[in-house]
């Protein structure tokens, strides 16, 4: 049975890589390969384990237990991505993210560059990499008229984005795993990854901002603006920005004060905005529509509506799918074991950790592998294979390598396939153009890494 659960697991993750070729949504193949896996250890009464971190151990457990335990572990994740989904959306509903083109006082492409990049960086370390890309992106679509350079500009948000979120415990729903997941801490994991990823992103940058395609100013774009960054304009877009931003940098501290689980105060986050939110609309946007008796009646749209209304559902059930997918292979002890050939097998490079033997070769080969297939699956793999203890060292590398060996190809990263989309990038020009620069910020803020990690551990 072991053998059918690997194939379908294979061909499940096969579908999710290819789904632009098959044009099937990434989703359906996670649900399916979730649901036939679950349904396949229940049906033949597979053994199921925990494992004992201490003891380095698997040890026996009931089925239905470990199935609510990896529902329950799920689900916090799950709960939380959508409160901060809906906090962006509404921060969106009010043309929050227009205040940010308001800041752009120059026309130099060389500092133009350093400005998004940097605002790549930061931004994402607080909403989230792919929100950034988008937002980030229409505005460089508004005040950048030649395409080419769109796509330059595009290709170092992405690796920016990627490098902002990997420090960041609410930057990169891997990252959120790992500290949901009580591997990392806030306050460790910014830390130790802060410097690495600071790195991944100044080199690219710096390189690039010395190519021929950054010399000079961009063109005085003579179109009138019609239209910020949103669905509608309004005073209150720069206060619902900052709100929603701070409120989102609040749940961390939350967690911190409360021990609480980070969903519980992403909710209590939403709850705050959403009330300041309808506050605001009241005053802003009761709309007139047209009645079914001819005549004008006035609606009152409510923006928390709205906003839950645009969260991207298909990408919750994906993650729902992969990472009860990957809970099922953790639970027969199928990752456990593998985790034990990979280290045997694998040679130790550098300083071993703390807790575990664990190459930094086998990290390194697990970013590369995130720009070919997501990265959510990998670090969920990961949490099931390593049992090194809280803050050790192993996770704050699978944080850097697994969130930023994304940018190294354009299908690598959620952040790097809305590009692709939204500036129709393609993929052998990112390969030509943008994979060198990623390259070389991956190793970079590798090295970083390690050697920090050595000077710590050697002190």
């Amino acid at each position: 049975m072991e053998t059918i659960i690997i194939l379908i697991f294979v061909l499940g993750y096969l579908a999710i890589a290819i789904e632009h070729s098959l044009k099937i949504d990434k989703l359906i193949p996670a649900l399916l390969m979730m649901a036939t896996i679950w349904a396949i250890v229940s049906t033949t009464h597979m053994d199921v384990f925990e494992v004992n971190a201490s003891l380095k151990e698997l040890v026996p457990t009931d089925f239905q237990n470990i199935l609510l335990h990896h529902l329950g572990k799920t689900a916090e994740i799950l709960i939380f991505l959508m409160g901060a989904m809906a906090i962006v959306e509404i921060i969106d509903f009010f043309g929050g993210f227009g205040t940010i083109k308001k800041y752009i006082k120059t026309k130099n492409k060389r500092k133009l560059i350093w400005f998004f990049s940097l605002l790549a960086f930061s931004l994402s370390a607080i909403i989230d990499n792919l929100t950034t890309t988008i937002v980030l992106i229409t505005i460089v679509q508004k005040i950048i008229k030649d395409r080419q350079l769109r796509l330059w500009f595009a290709g170092i948000v992405v690796i920016a984005a990627n490098a902002g979120g990997a420090w960041s415990p609410i930057g990169d729903v891997t990252t959120t795993m790992l500290w949901i997941g009580n591997k990392v801490t806030a306050a460790a994991l910014v830390q130790q990854v802060l410097l690495p990823s600071i790195t991944c992103v100044a080199i690219p940058t710096f390189f690039a901002s010395r190519l021929s395609a950054f010399n000079g100013e961009i063109e005085q774009e003579q179109e009138q603006e019609s239209k910020e960054v949103g669905n509608n304009t309004s005073k209150y877009g720069p206060i619902m920005l900052y709100l929603g931003l701070g409120f989102i940098i609040f749940v961390p501290i939350f967690k911190t004060l409360t021990h609480l689980p980070p969903y519980v105060g992403m909710m209590l986050s939403l709850s705050i905005v959403a009330i300041l939110a309808e506050i605001f609309s009241r005053r802003k946007f009761t709309l007139t529509t047209l009645g079914e008796d001819g005549n004008d009646q006035l609606t009152y749209h409510s923006p928390l509506h709205h906003s839950l209304g645009r969260i991207e559902m298909p990408s919750i059930l994906f993650f729902l799918g992969i990472l009860m997918a990957v809970a099922a292979l953790e639970s027969i002890g199928m990752l456990f074991h593998f985790a034990e050939t990979l280290s045997n097998s694998i040679p130790l490079l550098g300083t071993e950790s703390a807790g575990e033997k664990v190459s930094d070769l086998v990290i390194i080969v697990l970013g590369f592998a995130s720009a070919v297939i997501d990265n959510v699956p990998l670090v969920a793999a990961s949490m099931g294979m390593f049992s090194a203890g809280l803050d050790d060292p192993i996770w704050h590398f699978i944080a850097f390598s697994a969130g930023t060996g994304g940018s190294m190809l354009i299908i690598g990263s959620a952040a790097g396939v809305v590009a692709m989309g939204m500036e129709k990038i393609d993929f052998i020009w990112y390969l030509k153009k943008i994979t060198w620069l990623a390259m070389l910020g991956f190793f970079s803020g590798s090295i970083v890494f390690i050697l920090m990690r050595n000077l710590v551990l050697n002190s």
